[in-house]
Formats: structure tokens, C-alpha cells, sequence
């Protein structure tokens, strides 16, 4: 009876390991994804116009007005 507690133990152990390894393994994978999903987000809350990076990941916030200059300056 002991020997099958412990077993359930250590399948239950096994399946919580599996299940981190395979959430940090989507972590890594979608990083950059996550990280441009939420500086979209957080630019519409700030009231702030969301710019893509060169790479997955590198996004960022700017100014209205930063976003108009930086148009103005491609136009020329």
C-alpha cells in the first residue's frame, strides 16, 4: 500500500515537471510575440502609437507626436 502512494507521488511529480518544461519551452518560443502583444496593449492605454522593432520582441511605445517627426523625416 505504501509502494502505491508513492508511486501517485512520483507520477504526479513527472506530470507537473512536463508541464513546466513545456510552458517554459512556449515561453521562449512566443517571447517575442508575448512581448509585442503587450506593449501593444499598454501603448493604447498609455494614449501612445505602438512601432514595430526590426526583431520580434524589440516594439516600442512612442509619442504621437515623435511618430509624426519620424514620418516627416521618411516623406524628405
Amino acid at each position: 500500500m505504501n509502494n502505491n502512494r508513492g508511486q501517485a507521488l512520483v507520477e504526479y511529480v513527472l506530470i507537473v515537471a512536463l508541464i513546466s518544461v513545456i510552458a517554459v519551452s512556449l515561453v521562449s518560443y512566443f517571447g517575442g510575440f508575448l512581448k509585442d502583444a503587450i506593449t501593444k496593449s499598454s501603448c493604447s492605454l498609455v494614449d501612445k502609437v505602438y512601432v514595430e522593432g526590426t526583431n520580434l520582441g524589440e516594439a516600442t511605445c512612442i509619442t504621437k507626436e515623435e511618430f509624426e517627426k519620424r514620418q516627416n523625416e521618411g516623406n524628405h
